[in-house]
């Protein structure tokens, strides 16, 4: 991933950090797959129906927060967080804590995941879910789809403009969301100039990989009416979901603090209900 040829953005590349490494070992990784990829579209293409993964995130009434529950074994920074959790039991109560739809790690050498894993919290439950990887080729998007994603991860920092709208369109062509992750007002014009209207903010800064909430807000406020929006990284808690659903954002994403909580559907559940006014969900 972190080969220029590949057009990965100069901002990835000046700042050397486990990032670059994981990019580059997917950009390996595609260069070495031979797969036809007239092939894998026409498979992808005859796959069953997606769930709709925007609509369902947008059918959470507007007083509460939509969450995007994640199922994440580990992390490259912090290591093991539940390497040994059941995909299944963690999907279904992460569903009954009230989550919109799903996000599974399918990064097997980084974070511990697999298409196992989002093929079987798929199958447990019936929200749409969301492949959590770095998507690098198109391969990888027909992959989405063949294991049972019903939405794709473009990271705009990741990729060149020519990149985005290719991936955007073939994700759209095969049914799928893409969500489409920024981590300012540049690259959310960018995006946004390929179609995208499920757009997520990193808080986390890219060069300092330190928790930015003004960064979030900031971009909140000039994401277009009509582009569902979403907050990534650092939502700890209640607090944080309420604060940024205050700011403008449908939905959070959120995945280290519930699989570390103990009771990930309370977790989910006191998350959904931040954005009322009161804090509870009635």
């Amino acid at each position: 991933m972190a080969d220029i040829s590949h057009g990965v953005m100069v901002s990835l590349r000046s700042v050397v950090t486990y990032l670059d490494q994981i990019l580059e070992y997917h950009r390996a990784a595609a260069d070495a797959d031979d797969r036809s990829l007239d092939v894998l579209i026409g498979d992808a293409g005859d796959s069953e129906p997606v769930r709709g993964f925007a609509a369902s995130l947008c059918s959470v009434r507007e007083d509460l927060v939509a969450v995007i529950a994640e199922i994440k074994r580990k992390s490259p920074s912090r290591g093991d967080l539940a390497a040994d959790l059941d995909p299944a039991e963690t999907a279904s109560a992460y569903v009954a804590g009230g989550a919109a739809c799903l996000s599974v790690l399918t990064d097997r050498e980084h974070f511990g995941g697999s298409p196992e894993d989002l093929r079987i919290a798929r199958e447990a439950v019936t929200v749409p879910v969301l492949r959590k990887d770095f998507t690098v080729d198109l391969r990888d998007v027909c992959d989405a789809r063949l294991m049972g994603a019903d939405a794709v991860l473009l990271i705009a920092a990741a990729l060149d403009d020519a990149e985005l709208s290719d991936f955007h369109s073939l994700t759209t062509e095969l049914g799928m969301d893409a969500l489409v992750e920024v981590h300012d007002e540049a690259e959310l014009e960018r995006v946004l100039n390929v179609g995208a209207v499920l757009v997520g903010v990193n808080q986390r800064d890219l060069t300092t990989f330190n928790v930015d909430p003004d960064r979030a807000r900031r971009v909140a406020a000039v994401i277009p009416e009509g582009v569902v929006s979403v907050a990534e990284s650092g939502v700890q808690g209640p607090d944080d979901a309420k604060a940024l659903h205050r700011a403008g954002f449908r939905a959070v994403l959120v995945g280290e603090s519930l699989v570390t909580s103990g009771d990930p559907e309370a977790a989910v559940a006191a998350l959904v209900a931040a954005g009322s006014a009161d804090g509870t969900a009635g």
